[in-house]
């Protein structure tokens, strides 16, 4: 057990982050890191992360209710016809982030992911480029925030035309979704997404 592990009341170990806010823990204990592989939630948990960025993950996920509201609960195909009177509702809603940026990237990927079915989907597309390997950090220092796979759908996702899916973003997407396993060895939720053997 390192610094970077708490044991809860519970018995459980957990990382730092994920060891005192109710929210936080209940995410991590319950979706970070298993497997997402229907259309809908993988283009939700690419559209979360862009929203992330520059923020925490806390404030996404207190934001996370609102966020479905605002986008018709992450349909793509809704999203896709998203014209100004939308972006404009959207700049004007206290519920969420009001990046212009973030809202028009949105709407981009929408369209993306709807073009992308042409050619098997987003799932699997994303899916894709899961490593030979994954991580195996004792401590949070060693949790990568990018990698090679992590650079290569954010290249391959800008030629499909998405935005907002930088290296970075793209291995935080990779993390939530069950693709890599960094959860801290030690930890109970290690190797528990049934993707990646202990």
């Amino acid at each position: 057990m390192t610094d970077d592990l708490v044991t809860g009341a519970d018995g459980l170990a957990r990382p730092l982050w994920a060891s005192t806010d109710p929210m936080l823990r209940a995410y991590y204990d319950t979706e970070w890191g298993m497997p997402v592989r229907d259309e809908r939630g993988v283009f939700e948990r690419l559209s979360l992360e862009a929203f992330q960025s520059g923020l925490s993950w806390r404030t996404i996920l207190a934001k996370r209710p609102a966020f479905r509201a605002a986008f018709a609960d992450f349909d793509p195909d809704v999203v896709a016809r998203f014209g100004d009177d939308d972006v404009a509702r959207l700049l004007g809603d206290a519920g969420i982030v009001r990046n212009r940026a973030k809202i028009a990237a949105t709407i981009t990927n929408a369209n993306a992911t709807v073009t992308l079915r042409a050619d098997g989907g987003l799932a699997d597309f994303v899916w894709s480029f899961r490593p030979t390997d994954t991580p195996r950090p004792r401590t949070a220092a060693e949790v990568p925030t990018t990698s090679p796979e992590s650079t290569a759908l954010s290249k391959a996702l800008r030629k499909r035309g998405f935005a907002f899916v930088g290296p970075t973003t793209m291995h935080a997407l990779m993390e939530a979704l069950g693709i890599v396993d960094t959860h801290l060895l030690g930890s109970h939720r290690r190797a528990s997404s049934g993707v990646w053997p202990d």
